[in-house]
């Protein structure tokens, strides 16, 4: 399964719904990936796919300073999980895939 291409997340988090572009390529089978939102682009970090299971790490400075460890299920086009913040609680996390990249021959 090919989790490439741009995805639009809604994070539901204590202090309120957020939202962010997540980024992922791959090559020569490894993934990396960047992340948009709160005016800060931040590298994704130990991005790993493993089934239908993709996992990463980000840290952010807005609205907080924190770093974040998502863990998601990828069914198709769209993405469901959960994105902690150390001792925080879990947020539930949203996504769909806005474009996959193109095929190359």
């Amino acid at each position: 399964m090919s989790v490439e291409g741009t995805w639009d997340l809604s994070l539901s988090t204590p202090i309120g719904r957020m939202t962010a572009v997540v980024e992922l390529h791959e090559q020569d089978a490894v993934l990396t990936g960047v992340t948009h939102g709160a005016g800060e682009r931040v590298p994704l970090v130990d991005v790993v796919l493993d089934g239908d299971r993709l996992t990463w790490k980000q840290a952010v400075t807005k609205p907080l300073r924190l770093n974040l460890a998502f863990d998601v299920t990828v069914d198709g086009d769209s993405l469901r999980g959960t994105s902690r913040a150390g001792r925080l609680p879990a947020s539930t996390v949203v996504g769909e895939r806005r474009t996959a990249p193109e095929r190359r021959a």
